[in-house]
Parts: structure tokens; sequence; C-alpha cells
């Protein structure tokens, strides 16, 4: 076949491939890369060049296709993420049951000593179920209208500083509130109002913590016979000795004798967090006993949440609300971490998740036996 050539060219022809000298197959033709995938670099190929050899330290898989990432659905990463909040929270539950909870007690014990020291000064500390006197010039609840309240209404307030306790042997002190409830003990001991005040006739219980809160009571089970107990009251200053300690299913004391005085320290038993049972330490007053004032409310008329090993349900009410807007928060963080970024959405997160998670760990703790 002839192929006409443009004037002024001569045809040329391309010399053949004479092939390997030995005889052997022809040189192999290049191979032109493969094709481009979506997210390959311009120009085709691997490397970035046409043909280029892929960047140092990558390996393609076999059959020469490039190993896609699969990025986590919403369904499973929104999950993940809240399920590793509420593990922060869990811990953060625990650091405020161990450790926060001590700073919360020693800054109630400063605030409840001023109050009791202002109150010994003024002559009004209590003595016995019912509120003290007020100081002169100010009026008493019920006087303008010129009736007289009832007794009941005026029981001593739960909380209310009774008294001083000192345990020289452990260099313990605290001071004493008025009621047995795990909300009032997470201040510090308390007094079981059924019992008389520290150095009256009749026996005192107190009850304190063996762990959280500061653990006031959590040394009590080392104390021996013959160690001192000095308390305050607003009846003056009260010796005791200690007898021994007591657990569950040990014999108990004979009754106290009339005109003389006891106190029982009560705790929980056991490793820490994990009650086994009620411990009981008893001392005898061995200085002199005053007159207890009559009762005005008895041993049946206590609520349930003022027993040993007893929790406080009230607690429920605030920690409903406080569980709904803590797990609104994560909810919140997850999704502006999904949609705005990690650090803007940890920036505004956290400090509302501590927030929220401490006071729900406080509200938590309420829930705890009050002996814990």
């Amino acid at each position: 076949m002839t192929t006409l050539l443009p004037p002024g060219t001569t045809e040329r022809a391309e010399p053949a491939d004479p092939g390997p000298a030995d005889g052997g197959a022809p040189h192999s033709t290049r191979v032109p890369p493969p094709p481009s995938v979506p997210g390959d670099p311009p120009g085709g190929g691997v490397g970035g060049g046409p043909g280029g050899p892929p960047p140092a330290g990558s390996a393609l898989p076999r059959g020469g296709q490039r190993r896609r990432v699969r990025v986590p659905s919403a369904a499973a990463y929104v999950p993940a993420v809240a399920l590793q909040i509420l593990a922060i929270v869990a811990l953060g539950f625990i650091v405020d049951v161990v450790l926060v909870s001590q700073l919360q007690h020693d800054r109630d014990q400063e605030t409840l000593y001023a109050d009791f020291r202002a109150d010994l000064a003024l002559g009004i500390a209590p003595v016995g179920q019912l509120q003290p006197p007020e100081p002169p010039g100010v009026p008493r609840p019920g006087e303008d209208s010129g009736g007289q309240e009832e007794a009941e209404d005026r029981l001593m307030a739960f909380g209310t500083p009774v008294a001083v306790l000192e345990i020289p042997r452990l260099g313990l002190t605290e001071v004493v509130l008025e009621g047995t409830t795990s909300d009032v003990m997470r201040s510090g001991p308390a007094h079981r109002r059924d019992t008389p005040l520290p150095g009256q006739e009749g026996t005192s219980v107190i009850m304190g913590r063996r762990t959280t809160y500061g653990g006031p009571f959590g040394r009590i089970d080392t104390l021996e016979r013959g160690d001192q107990i000095t308390i305050v009251t607003g009846q003056g200053q009260h010796l005791y000795e200690v007898l021994g300690v007591r657990r569950e299913g040990d014999p108990l004391l004979p009754a106290v004798a009339d005109g003389a005085g006891r106190l029982t320290l009560v705790t929980a038993d056991g490793r820490p967090l994990l009650p086994s049972g009620v411990l009981r330490v008893d001392a005898e007053l061995v200085s002199d006993a005053h007159p207890a004032p009559p009762k005005v409310l008895t041993t049946p008329l206590l609520t349930e949440a003022e027993q040993t090993m007893a929790t406080d349900q009230a607690a429920w009410y605030p920690l409903v609300l406080l569980g709904q807007g803590l797990l609104l928060s994560v909810a919140a963080t997850v999704w502006a971490r999904n949609r705005l970024g990690r650090w803007q959405a940890w920036v505004f997160g956290i400090p509302v998740l501590v927030a929220l998670g401490l006071t729900t760990a406080d509200q938590v703790a309420r829930l705890l036996p009050n002996l814990i």
C-alpha cells in the first residue's frame, strides 16, 4: 500500500527491532500505569506521577488496588464517645467520694467549730432535745402572736452543732452535729436524737463515718481500755474512759446505773466502702454526770434515715433531675464534637460536665449508708 507524503518530505523507514542477540523473546514494551482512582494524586499512578514508584514506606495490597479506610458511622461513633464520657463521670464519682468529700468535711468542720464557739460564748449551746433560748433581744418564734409553739415544733434542727469530741490517742477533734442522717453526717459525727447529750445521765450515742467525708471514725477500732475521750458541750467539759470495742455478736454491756453516764461511738466494720457490720466503742463517764432534761423525742419517733447503716431517700428527687441534666450535657458534648470539632466541644463541655458530675456524685453519696 502506497502512502502519500506531504511535499518536501521523504519517507524514512523505521529500523526493525533486531530482538535479543541470543534469539530469545523480544524486549517487553512499557506498560502504562494503572488508571487512577478517586483520591489519587493528579497524573494517575500511585506515587503521584505517571508510572512513578509508590511513596517510601507504603505498600499496595495484592492486585494493585488502594485500600480504602472505612470511617465509622455515627450510629457506632456516638454511643462509643458517650460511654467514654460516662466512664469518666463514674471515675469522677470515686474521686469525689474519696478525695473531694474530705475537703468538704474539713470546710464544714471549720465553719461548725466557729459557730459552736459563738454559741458557747453567748450561753446558748444546746443542752437537750429542744432548741436553746435565743439571746436577749431576739424574739422567739411564736411570741409575736402571743401563743406558744408545740414542743415538737421546737426540736433541735438537724445539723445543729451540739458538742466537740476529742480523742487524744487518735489525734481526733470533731464537732458533733444533731441528727444521724446521711446528709448531716457528711459534715461530721452526729448525735442520735433519742439519747441524752454527752455528759448527761444515761447512754449517749454518737455515730460517725468510717471512710467517706473525712472518715472521722476510721480508726476507733484501735482504741484500748483506759483511753480517754473528752467532750465539750453547753454544760461544760466531760471525761470518758474507754471500756472496749464491740462487734456484732459480742455480749452486750449491762444497763448503765442510775446517776451514771456512758458513751457509745458507732461506725461501720469491715473493709473501706465494703462494710460487714457495725462496730461500737463503749466508754464510761468518769466526770460528774449532769441530769438529762425530759425526753420529747423517743426511739419509736426516729425516722428510718437516722438508723444505723441507713440511707437518705430524700436524695432521689434532686438526683433524678441532676441525672437528666448530666445525660443532656453528655449528648450535647457528643453532638458538638461531631459537628464543631474536638477542641471546641471539650472547651465548653468539660466545665459543665465536671460541675454536674461532682454535684451528682454528692447526691449519690447521700444514698450510701450513713456509717460508710
